[in-house]
């Protein structure tokens, strides 16, 4: 989607995350349907499985719990959603599912995904032993809590990386975050996808606390706060029967377990944390550093189980300095274009897609599409031209970069990136929590050019031929929304000036 059309109000935000497609591995895709044909598996194994891959989980329960349904209470577990459904429709169910390759499922919604998992090893080793009649709630319930949000980590996962730098890294208002990014606040939207999808009633139940009604939760929080004194704390809560009998709810359950995993995320000492571990020990009677005590081994469980290579695990952390921070704020993001640029902007792409093309040579083509880039915000620049072997890249626009720049020259042999991209069209993101595993696969002298952890890196192709490669940035700042989806829409422009000039050539 353009900028422009984006939505900005909870109505058009429900329709469009609810029309998102959830991406699956695979190999766990294959795994699934495997286990649903296969006639010696029970209903728990099954489950089981899918526990594994949350988003084919969530498809399974809205299914069971969609309004067509003649049954009037949602499935609160899955084994029951599989019951109802049968294991051939879900079977079927699932084969529509689109399955990835798990590198191109975006990491925004597999890290999402691992938050919730660790959610529910949280809520299964501090509650579930205690209300053993309620188990698969608790764990169904607290591993689905954050479904709301992975269509959005999915559809716009920069979006939701940017909420999380300004918010959790910066501690910026998430009210004013929120209408920056969204036109509208999350908490609702969350509420009202979790009411169309009939999620189990203990997840809307928390989603209502939290958007329209919390002041159960902040008098509880109040008194959570006094832990050093658990008769005190007793006397009050007997003297507020409602709060009491609010304050014991087995709802509150998956509340607890992921409001302690997201804000674990962040860091172990963190003031939110705390609010969340006091909480949970007035939940269950004990003193907080039994309570913490707890948390990190449920935590070390759930690393054990879920970890995965480029995602963060909190349970890395236990090993930290006690006041060190997954989430650093990063520099200040790039400026978003002014409206007079991005008129530019189109402009310039208006006369990459003439057709005839208005181009005699390779250097006008390239000196249009630098313009178009520098005006929706990019700030470096480099356009390289491969030769017909794919054994060498030639600079053929800057842009912000030294004037020897255009004397660049690379070998694609002595870079795996570089291999890649030529391959097939395709496009690479640096950013701080990739640049460790990508930056040794690049030249030195391209780097040297490009400093920071923040690049575009993308091949330019003609008929299924990459025939130039655009390497980008803001100077090193994180990208503005608008940019990156403006740097998307160029490229495209640029590649049907190319097939043009292509067709004019002959």
């Amino acid at each position: 989607m353009t900028p422009q059309s984006l939505p900005r109000s909870l109505d058009a935000w429900v329709k469009y995350l609810d029309a998102v497609r959830l991406p699956i591995s695979e190999e766990n895709h294959a795994q699934v349907l495997r286990a649903l044909g296969d006639s010696r598996r029970s209903l728990r194994e099954i489950a089981d499985l899918l526990q594994d891959t949350p988003a084919m989980a969530l498809v399974v329960l809205r299914e069971a719990n969609s309004h067509g349904s003649q049954l009037g209470e949602p499935a609160e577990s899955l084994e029951v959603a599989l019951t109802r459904l049968g294991l051939k429709r879900a079977e079927t169910l699932l084969q529509r599912l689109p399955a990835r390759p798990h590198t191109e499922i975006p990491s925004a919604l597999r890290q999402l995904q691992l938050i919730s998992q660790h959610a529910t090893q949280q809520a299964n080793g501090l509650f579930a032993a205690r209300l053993a009649r309620l188990w698969q709630e608790i764990h169904w319930g607290s591993l689905l809590f954050l479904a709301p949000l992975w269509p959005l980590a999915a559809a716009q996962p920069h979006l939701l990386e940017t909420w999380e730098q300004r918010v959790m890294a910066k501690g910026e208002p998430a009210t004013k975050v929120e209408h920056d990014l969204f036109g509208t606040a999350l908490l609702p939207l969350c509420l009202t996808l979790a009411e169309r999808w009939r999620l189990p009633d203990w997840i809307i139940q928390g989603y209502r606390l939290l958007a329209n009604d919390h002041r159960l939760l902040v008098k509880a929080l109040h008194i959570a706060r006094d832990n050093e004194h658990p008769l005190q704390q007793q006397h009050r809560l007997d003297d507020d029967p409602p709060l009491r009998r609010w304050l014991t709810q087995p709802a509150n359950t998956i509340l607890l377990a992921n409001g302690l995993a997201l804000s674990a995320h962040q860091a172990w000492d963190s003031p939110h944390l705390l609010r969340w571990q006091r909480l949970a020990g007035l939940y269950l009677q004990l003193p907080l550093g039994d309570v913490q005590q707890a948390i990190h081994q449920q935590a070390a469980q759930s690393a054990r189980q879920h970890a995965e290579l480029g995602l963060w695990h909190p349970a890395e952390a236990l090993l930290w300095p006690w006041n060190a921070r997954h989430l650093n704020p990063q520099p200040a993001m790039a400026p978003i274009p002014t409206s007079d640029a991005l008129g530019e902007w189109r402009k310039q792409c208006a006369q990459l897609l003439q057709d005839p093309t208005p181009f005699t040579n390779v250097p006008q083509l390239t000196a249009c599409a630098g313009a178009a880039l520098e005006a929706c915000g990019l700030k470096r620049i480099l356009l390289l031209l491969a030769d017909r072997q794919h054994s060498r890249l030639q600079a053929q626009f800057i842009a912000g970069l030294p004037r020897q720049a255009l004397g660049l020259s690379l070998d694609p042999a002595q870079s795996q990136v570089l291999r890649r991209l030529l391959g097939e069209p395709g496009q690479l993101r640096l950013t701080p929590t990739n640049t460790a595993q990508f930056s040794a696969m690049l030249p030195g002298n391209l780097k040297s050019l490009f400093s920071g952890d923040q690049m575009l890196l993308r091949s330019l192709a003609n008929n299924g031929r990459v025939v130039m490669l655009l390497v980008a940035d803001q100077n090193g700042a994180p990208f503005a929304e608008v940019t990156l989806q403006a740097f998307t829409k160029t490229a495209q422009c640029i590649e049907r000036a190319l097939g043009a000039f292509a067709r004019r050539s002959r």
